[in-house]
């Protein structure tokens, strides 16, 4: 939906300095202007934020050929600004000082030390502008033995444990490690520092005092694994287990897993979700697939009892699923209220008649194609609908316009900026 004209925006009149690139930071700054806040995306001249190349696939121009704007750089980049300027020349540094003194959040990832270096840290920046909400996105944080390490989301997946819970079990086909399809460390780290920034905007418009928030992949990636985490340390660790790989069973709930039903037509495999929650849904289960007498059997009629005795139970439920279709079990098995689903390549997703319904896809008119189709923000709000305002913008599309709507400078002025390099 294009709610361009409306003038209710949760964040309208919050003005974001966004000097963070790749994903976690992007994917942060991306939801508070959806939101409706002003994001001004600094970015180096020249190179600009480093998944502008990350293609192929390119975004293709009116004649069918590439661009040099990636799909991922697309994706996390809406609703924002762009200022080309070189943070790394004095002149450079002033011009995000001077900007500063009219935003109300600044977020930044560079490594620990750098924005020191520059002259922009929350120390000195706070002296500018004391209810400045100054966010810092990093692998490790600020603190502790790590924090100068560069961090990336595979990386902190295997570090943080994750990786050791997602994959086949070793002792099956394709047992081993292995990484989330999306990095889900970064997305986590974006939206829990859009939660840290909204908390400190409520605390600087209640005080008056702005605050640093120390966000780190490592942190956010032990607070991801949730009831693992809490299986571990309620009993696992004064019983040295360790929560293992479990495929795509569930540690804690039997049978929540992916079965194989009956080969397609043409003879490719075919697969469900079988996500059982009670004993009700259970018994459910048990009178879809003809054996009623499972949901009063003592090794199967609580989920506890169904966990321990999971290797006995889910290879007669797989035997049985295997002799019909896939469709003919989500069938029957959404008639019986047992949740169930399919397993969807993107394109079945995006041509799901409930993603369509949901409006999960946006068109946008860019600088170099007018009907580009992108991910839409997942936010519903009755009275404050997400913004459509700004497409993925171009490197320093927007530099002289800021310039001159936010430090008033004219034409010379941004024209010996121009010769000097300090903005393109």
């Amino acid at each position: 939906m294009n709610h361009s004209q409306t003038n209710s925006l949760a964040l309208k009149g919050v003005r974001v300095l966004d000097l963070s690139r790749v994903l976690a930071g992007p994917w942060c700054t991306q939801t508070l202007g959806d939101l409706g806040a002003d994001i001004i995306k600094v970015e180096k001249p020249g190179s600009g934020d480093d998944t502008r190349g990350w293609g192929p696939p390119f975004l293709a121009d009116r004649n069918g050929s590439d661009t040099n704007q990636a799909a991922y750089y697309l994706g996390t980049n809406r609703n924002k600004r762009s200022l080309a300027c070189d943070i790394a020349t004095s002149e450079g540094q002033a011009l995000i000082k001077q900007l500063v003194a009219k935003c109300d959040v600044f977020v930044e990832n560079f490594k620990v030390g750098d924005m020191a270096r520059y002259g922009l840290d929350y120390a000195q920046l706070r002296l500018i502008n004391p209810a400045i909400v100054y966010c810092s996105v990093t692998g490790f944080g600020q603190t502790g033995p790590y924090k100068d390490r560069a961090g990336y989301d595979y990386a902190i997946q295997g570090m943080g444990g994750l990786m050791s819970v997602t994959g086949e079990r070793d002792d099956l086909p394709g047992g081993g490690p292995q990484k989330v399809g999306v990095a889900v460390a970064d997305l986590f780290t974006g939206m829990y520092a859009t939660v840290g920034i909204l908390a400190a905007l409520r605390h600087a418009e209640a005080t008056g005092e702005g605050q640093h928030i120390d966000m780190a992949l490592l942190d956010t990636q032990v607070a991801m694994l949730a009831n693992l985490g809490a299986n571990y340390l309620v009993r696992g660790r004064a019983e040295g287990k360790v929560p293992g790989r479990a495929g795509n069973a569930h540690i804690n709930i039997v049978p929540y897993q992916v079965f194989e039903a009956a080969p397609a037509p043409n003879g490719d495999p075919q697969y469900l979700i079988v996500a059982v929650g009670n004993d009700g849904q259970f018994a459910k289960l048990c009178s879809v697939i003809g054996q009623p007498e499972w949901a009063t059997d003592s090794r199967f009629s609580t989920n506890a009892a169904r966990v321990r005795h999971r290797d006995i139970l889910v290879p007669q439920i797989a035997a049985l699923l295997r002799q019909q279709a896939k469709q003919h079990w989500l069938s029957a098995l959404e008639a019986a209220k047992v949740p169930c689903g399919p397993i969807n390549n993107l394109a079945e997703v995006f041509d799901d008649p409930q993603v369509q319904a949901r409006g999960m896809v946006d068109r946008w008119s860019h600088a170099f194609a007018d009907d580009v189709s992108l991910v839409a923000s997942p936010l519903k709000l009755s009275q404050t609908p997400v913004a459509h305002h700004y497409p993925p913008p171009t490197l320093g599309e927007h530099t002289d316009e800021l310039l001159r709507e936010l430090l008033a400078l004219d034409e010379a002025a941004l024209t010996a900026l121009r010769k000097a390099g300090v903005i393109a």
